[in-house]
């Protein structure tokens, strides 16, 4: 089947054409400032602009008629934007008059890992820019074990890039910097039962920035800390459930010290690490296109025009897994 899937939820407008396993194109176009962060409205506003250009590229060498499943991210993620790629599947759907699936962003990240890699019932520790979670499936659906008690590890780094005075997206730029030190400082690490904090850590960060403290330090330390706090909960996740497979999936998980981290925690646990490579990590259309396959011919999940909702606030454990077996 080949499937054409869109990517709208934050500041990734993306669109993807994939037959079977087979990516054919995986086209996007990012929302980025040299300051501050990120405005909603303003996002939109660069998916409106950027949308059609996108979309001719990723039919470059596709003829519009020879796609036959319309996949869109319905959830969750800024209503602004999400109504951006909504509104583009379902006008492709009702030209073409194929089916048309809503996808859930964050279970496309772990099922994407279906398509590139070979592991098979993994933990996925999540870490994008307003979602960090320990995900794995049981009992019919995809098991929150573990998550952020405020803010995503993405935007955390996002805030702690802007108080340094760098642009957005601040992930790659933190990551950039922390290389210039080895410097550990003490900071706060929240870890409370299997989920995660960053509020007093942030609080911590920015009175040390106002005092003119070693910004290479405090990158280093910051992500030092983060990630360790991370890669703690998932193998409490994998001790918890049993699982012997760990994924790395979100923007967030590009950094790689991040997988560092993670590879010898899983190297300890005699445990498999996983890493989709970063143009399937970072938010795109191809996890949607492949997940919507799924849902579509596995699960026979599909929706009308008339009936396609954007679900800004849904939840990973809101999803009925329909497409998978026990």
């Amino acid at each position: 089947m080949i499937v054409l899937g869109i990517e709208s939820t934050a500041h990734t407008f993306g669109v993807a054409v994939l037959d079977g396993k087979k990516i054919l194109s995986n086209v996007t176009d990012s929302y980025t400032t040299e300051k501050g962060g990120m405005i909603p409205a303003k996002v939109a506003k660069h998916h409106e602009d950027v949308y059609l250009a996108v979309l001719q590229k990723a039919l470059k060498d596709i003829k519009l008629k020879d796609i036959e499943l319309i996949a869109f991210s319905d959830a969750p993620g800024l209503g602004h934007t999400l109504r951006i790629g909504a509104a583009a599947a379902k006008s492709l759907a009702l030209e073409l008059g194929v089916p048309l699936v809503g996808v859930n962003h964050c279970i496309a990240h772990l099922e994407v890992t279906g398509l590139a890699t070979k592991a098979k019932d993994p933990v996925l520790l999540y870490c994008s820019g307003a979602n960090t979670q320990v995900i794995a499936y049981d009992g019919g659906k995809y098991r929150i074990f573990g998550e952020t008690l405020d803010t995503g590890v993405g935007n955390f780094l996002d805030t702690l890039a802007r108080m340094l005075g760098l642009g957005f997206p601040g992930g790659p730029k933190i990551e950039q910097l922390a290389k210039k030190s080895k410097n550990l400082i003490t900071l706060p690490y929240s870890v409370k039962g299997m989920d995660v904090s960053f509020a007093g850590l942030e609080t911590n960060l920015k009175r040390r920035i106002e005092k003119g403290e070693s910004p290479e330090d405090l990158a280093f330390s910051a992500q030092e800390t983060v990630f360790a706090m991370l890669v703690e909960t998932a193998e409490r996740a994998m001790a918890h459930t049993g699982k012997t497979e760990l994924v790395l999936g979100g923007g967030v998980a590009c950094n790689k010290r991040l997988q560092e981290m993670c590879s010898l925690m899983c190297e300890d646990r005699k445990a498999k690490f996983f890493c989709p490579e970063n143009s399937l990590l970072v938010d795109n259309a191809a996890m949607i296109a492949w997940t919507g396959s799924l849902m579509y011919e596995k699960g026979g999940v599909s929706v009308s025009v008339e009936e396609a909702r954007i679900k800004p606030y849904e939840r990973t454990d809101d999803v009925e897994v329909t497409w998978r077996s026990e």
